[in-house]
């Protein structure tokens, strides 16, 4: 008998064909398109994978069956299934698929975003619901916020002052919400800002920029081993270049980590996260494994995302410019023109919040969440999911639903000044930052991060798109993966609104 390689691996794959092919016997699966044999529906998905399900969903349903490889994805495309996914059920739809990159970079879920369900979740949950994203820490940690927002003005400001540049001031907004984004997470998460009032990264910024970009090559260089479990033999990780990738990031990790205990034993400590982390170190039993994979979840979590949402607002607004000048007209009217904003005008800002909400509502950064998964057999919208299915929601087309929002499509930021919409998790026709117990621990953190951006670049600057352009012409498709960036960065003409003096940057040390 031939025992070769390539025989035994098209016996496995007759195995799993037929384990499958029983399964779908056996069970009252969701409907959903015609998987192929052993590879699935993989090469059916088009590249923007939440519109293709939501097309997908006006043909199968709310729910659906979408099999990736040998892998079960159940999607679902409605609030009601939502609300039973993330909160009637959401103790056994509540652990976390991991890839075989996933779990390298989380040591198997000793981080959060990765973790399953369980003891080790529900304790690092409660040390950043209680501990790293209190209101008192958000609140001490606002100077750092409101610096490098007004940082992001002040380049803007530099870069379009010059009066023979008047009309042709273009801006590639990306470019300055990248800096505010860098610059913030940092300091918040690691207490340091690596870059000089020039602009330039010191030697640890260089190096925290590599290693983010590496992650991300990591990540975009998954193979079709990670869906079909017995090809992954064939397609084995290479280590090496894991463990160089980890050992990096863990050594300048490390080294902030020291100097910040340093800083504690002469009586620096900071509010930063990761002295909060060190401080609350033996009280948790926190290991340096989690600690330093906390601070990268946040790093990971909240640098794309910020600039993500602002500059799909931005879009919005200048497409927009009705719902640009009411928001400049409360701005101008709360604020006036001899100060600028601050966090503290928040709660006098109704409209603008509204914006917020309706940009997060049609552009939400992670458009199908990051996926659960199934921890037992269970029953959703009447359908069998197996265990260890993935379940999929896709936030983008429950919060583009007909049958929820009237004219679902229109950006139309006074739908939120007709009915008072929760968006931190807890109306399930839009869900940005998920529901339940996978919630992002740092929605509020987020949205008061978005809200001063863009309440400083609408009350500083008057937006329109460039000379030659129509607003119908500004390339409002996302680009394909996890997160939803736009697809052609965003360029824009940005004219000063207040006087010369406001546009100065506002440093804060903490």
């Amino acid at each position: 008998m031939d025992f070769s390689p390539l025989n035994v691996a098209l016996a496995v794959a007759v195995v799993a064909v037929a384990a499958a092919i029983r399964r779908l016997f056996h069970s009252r699966l969701p409907p959903g398109p015609r998987p192929w044999p052993v590879i699935g529906n993989l090469y059916d998905i088009k590249p923007v994978r939440f519109r293709c399900f939501a097309e997908w969903a006006a043909k199968y349903g709310p729910i659906m069956s979408v099999w990736f490889g040998t892998t079960l994805n159940v999607v679902i495309s409605s609030s009601e299934l939502a609300r039973e996914v993330l909160k009637d059920k959401d103790q056994l739809l509540a652990d976390r698929p991991r890839s075989r990159s996933a779990a390298r970079f989380s040591r198997d879920g000793t981080d959060l975003i990765w973790a399953d369900y369980g003891p080790h979740y529900v304790k690092v949950r409660k040390v950043c619901n209680l501990e790293l994203f209190s209101a008192k820490r958000l609140e001490a940690l606002r100077p750092i916020r409101e610096d490098e927002v007004t940082a992001m003005v002040d380049s803007i400001f530099r870069q379009v002052k010059p009066a023979d540049m008047l009309g042709k001031n273009v801006v590639v907004v990306r470019d300055h919400l990248s800096g505010v984004a860098f610059n913030n997470i940092t300091r918040l998460a690691f207490g340091k800002r690596f870059v000089n009032s020039g602009g330039e990264l010191d030697e640890q910024g260089t190096e925290f920029k590599a290693i983010v970009a590496n992650g991300l090559k990591f990540g975009a260089s998954l193979s079709v081993a990670e869906y079909i479990s017995w090809l992954r033999w064939m397609f084995p990780l290479d280590e090496e270049a894991y463990a160089k990738h980890g050992a990096r990031r863990d050594r300048l990790t490390r080294a902030i980590m020291e100097e910040h205990s340093q800083a504690r034993k002469k009586g620096g400590a900071g509010q930063h996260f990761v002295d909060a982390l060190l401080t609350l170190r033996e009280k948790y039993n926190l290991s340096e494994d989690t600690i330093i994979g906390l601070l990268w979840d946040m790093i990971t979590a909240g640098m794309d995302t910020t600039v993500i949402s602002v500059e799909w607002a931005m879009a919005e607004l200048v497409k927009n410019p009705r719902v640009q000048k009411k928001a400049q007209e409360e701005l101008d009217r709360v604020i006036g023109t001899d100060r600028v904003m601050t966090e503290s005008d928040f709660p006098n800002l109704p409209y603008l919040q509204c914006v917020v909400k309706e940009s997060f509502r049609l552009h939400p950064p992670t458009p199908l969440m990051l996926p659960h998964k199934a921890a037992a057999n269970v029953k959703i919208g009447g359908y069998d999911v197996p265990k260890g299915s993935n379940i999929h929601v896709n936030v983008w087309a429950i919060a583009r639903d007909p049958e929820l929002w009237e004219n679902p499509l229109e950006y139309r930021p006074e739908r939120f000044e007709e009915e008072n919409i929760d968006i931190r998790g807890h109306d399930f026709r839009v869900l940005p930052f998920g529901a339940g117990r996978r919630v992002c621990p740092g929605a509020q953190l987020g949205i008061n991060l978005v809200q001063s951006m863009l309440g400083h670049l609408l009350h500083h600057f008057e937006w329109s798109v460039p000379d030659g352009m129509r607003a119908d012409e500004v390339d409002m498709v996302e680009n394909p993966g996890m997160v939803s960036f736009m697809r052609t960065p965003l360029r824009a003409v940005a004219a000063v609104r207040l006087p010369a003096h406001l546009y100065n940057r506002v440093p804060a040390d903490l």
